[in-house]
């Protein structure tokens, strides 16, 4: 997508501060955090939000889900706990148009979310 940060930032148009990558996806730290510890774990295919989750695309959001414990421990939060944040939508405040999963941790984060 021509207008995606996101894709901007995998084909590296953009920098970021980089804590991952492999052939399938990219994990970065977030330019505004909301917790000492906030990154960003993206597909590297634009896949615009969950709802766009099939069959095909599947095993990428499988393998990022199978990669956040790894990039947990790398980053010391595995132990204390973090949390994992997908938005989808307007109302659930999805800014970016690429399906993306926050990683917060660093601090107890609230119980509630509203």
């Amino acid at each position: 997508m021509d207008n995606c940060i996101f894709c901007k930032i995998v084909a590296g148009d953009i920098p970021s501060n980089k804590v991952y990558e492999d052939d399938k996806i990219l994990c970065f730290r977030d330019i505004a955090p909301m917790a000492p510890v906030h990154l960003l774990v993206i597909p590297k295919e634009h896949i615009p939000s969950a709802d766009h989750i099939t069959n095909d695309n599947a095993d990428i959001v499988a393998h990022i889900f199978a990669t956040i414990p790894l990039i947990a421990k790398a980053e010391g939060i595995s132990e204390s706990g973090y949390r994992i944040i997908t938005n989808h939508g307007d109302d659930a405040r999805q800014s970016v148009k690429h399906l993306h999963f926050h990683v917060l941790a660093g601090k107890q984060l609230p119980e509630n979310m509203g």
